[in-house]
């Protein structure tokens, strides 16, 4: 199976060489194209190794197999992926290597590179491309391609896909992953062809399209959106960006006209009512409290960075850095809330913030009356105790690994303040990108010490697997079994 997946990873060196060549880089002679037919030379070579070793396994798996191959494959991709920076980037050591790699597969968009504007075409679409397989999950890419899984695909699919997998019958899980591949392709093309309108050129629009549609974040300037001082981009962006961290299935089901599962979508109408709330209250700050901004430029800028922010897209129109506390902090809540199930952002997702209040409510009611029956649906089916247990449990091992990853970082780097540590944490383990003081939106990771990136990008896929993919790699009882 790890073959497969590698693949896929060979499919996307060759574009990046492709568009080498479209830039005018020479076919084996240029430094950028022999990095990547390396790693295109590498992944051929595992993929045959593999299917070799495994030519007589069981092509069915399940849960066991499905988590060990999500795990192994996001490192597997991590490692490979790093190499094209190592032979391209002058000076770039491992730890930077595996940082902007982990940044582009998990769509976190944080960089350890003061300079990647000035890296060759080919490179700057690798790390694009990155992003945009990591939106919708490198391992979704491969069952979409494959059948004959068994149980392990609703596994793999969900786990890549932040639940999707639920709407899905166990037969139809294949038929799932083809239709939000086309989908996501489909989003991805409108986007580009939208900011080329806007004027961009061709690749600054495909780059920042399959960027906007993974958010990402990764951008080709280094001043952002903002390098291109174009209210249209910036809407357009806006627009996309929210598409991208609404649930698939919820838009694909307006698309396809099924309006009698709307009403089930709660996830989503609570995203874009606290979007739309932070949108309000980020204006009000910029026009009364600061005064910097006409009353229609402060509603594009405050709706520009609660969008790219709660979507954990990561953009910047603005230096959100030199905005006042109340300002900060609302983004903060943002970075830990993200977007909804089942889409390309981060964060810990509105659905599980809604089960969490809804279950702590049923808690405070019972403990006044014991004996009255609560049931609780979401999404028009029920949830059971277990459900809830399992949702409080994740969130509180995000707030303890949040916690444990400052006493890390804090000592790891004591020169750093505490809004730096803090931001720090969050922006990678929520898969954000950018956050405050030395961290902030126009800063980068660069002067971490190697140890504290390669933490950080443990934390990165940590985060996009929602833990327990990552966490069974280091069950010995799994390895024990096998």
């Amino acid at each position: 199976m790890l073959g497969k997946v590698l693949l896929v990873l060979a499919g996307a060196f060759s574009l990046c060489i492709g568009v080498g060549l479209l830039n005018g880089e020479a076919l084996f002679l240029d430094r950028s194209n022999q990095a990547f037919f390396i790693c295109l030379a590498i992944c051929l070579l595992l993929s045959g190794l593999f299917h070799f070793l495994g030519r007589h396994g069981n092509p069915r798996m399940f849960r066991r197999e499905a988590l060990c191959l999500i795990g192994l494959s996001w490192f597997l991709a991590t490692f490979i992926g790093a190499i094209p920076y190592l032979l391209i980037v002058e000076g770039c050591d491992f730890t930077d290597a595996i940082f902007e790699c982990s940044s582009g597969l998990t769509t976190t968009g944080a960089t350890a590179f003061t300079n990647f504007h000035e890296f060759p075409a080919s490179l700057l679409f690798w790390r694009s491309l990155s992003q945009w397989m990591g939106g919708l999950g490198v391992v979704v890419f491969f069952v979409a391609l494959l059948s004959s899984l068994g149980a392990g695909a609703k596994i793999l699919f969900s786990s890549e896909s932040s639940g999707s997998a639920a709407d899905f019958d166990q037969g139809r899980i294949q038929h799932g992953a083809v239709t939000l591949m086309l989908y996501y392709l489909g989003i991805s093309i409108i986007c580009a062809i939208a900011y080329k309108l806007a004027g961009m050129t061709w690749f600054q629009a495909v780059n920042h399209a399959m960027t906007t549609i993974a958010t990402g974040g990764f951008s080709t300037e280094a001043a952002s959106i903002q390098h291109f001082h174009s209210p249209l981009i910036e809407w357009i962006a806006i627009f996309f960006m929210a598409l991208s961290a609404t649930t698939f299935l919820f838009v694909i089901r307006i698309f396809s006209r099924r309006w009698h599962l709307l009403r089930h979508g709660q996830e989503v109408y609570w995203f874009y009512i606290i979007l739309l709330g932070s949108t309000f209250l980020l204006t009000v700050y910029l026009v009364e409290l600061t005064g910097e901004l006409p009353t229609l430029d402060s509603l594009r800028t405050a709706l520009f960075q609660a969008v790219s922010i709660m979507t954990t897209t990561g953009y910047a129109s603005t230096d959100f850095e030199t905005w006042l506390p109340p300002a900060k902090m609302l983004l903060i809540t943002l970075m830990f809330i993200g977007g909804c199930s089942g889409s390309t952002a981060g964060g810990v997702k509105v659905v599980r913030i809604l089960i969490a209040l809804r279950g702590s409510m049923r808690s405070i009611t019972h403990a006044v009356r014991p004996n009255l029956t609560l049931s609780m649906r979401m999404g028009g089916k029920p949830l059971g105790e277990r459900a809830v247990q399992n949702v409080i449990i994740f969130l509180l091992l995000m707030v303890v690994l949040q916690i444990v990853s400052m006493l890390f970082v804090s000592a790891n780097e004591p020169e750093m303040t505490f809004l730096s540590t803090f931001s720090c944490v969050q922006a990678t383990l929520f898969n954000i990108g950018p956050g405050f003081d030395q961290v902030g939106p126009y800063d980068n990771f660069h002067f971490l010490r190697g140890s504290t990136k390669l933490y950080l990008s443990l934390l990165m896929t940590l985060g996009r697997l929602e833990l327990y993919a990552v966490l069974v790699l280091f069950n010995p009882m799994v390895w024990r079994r096998f």
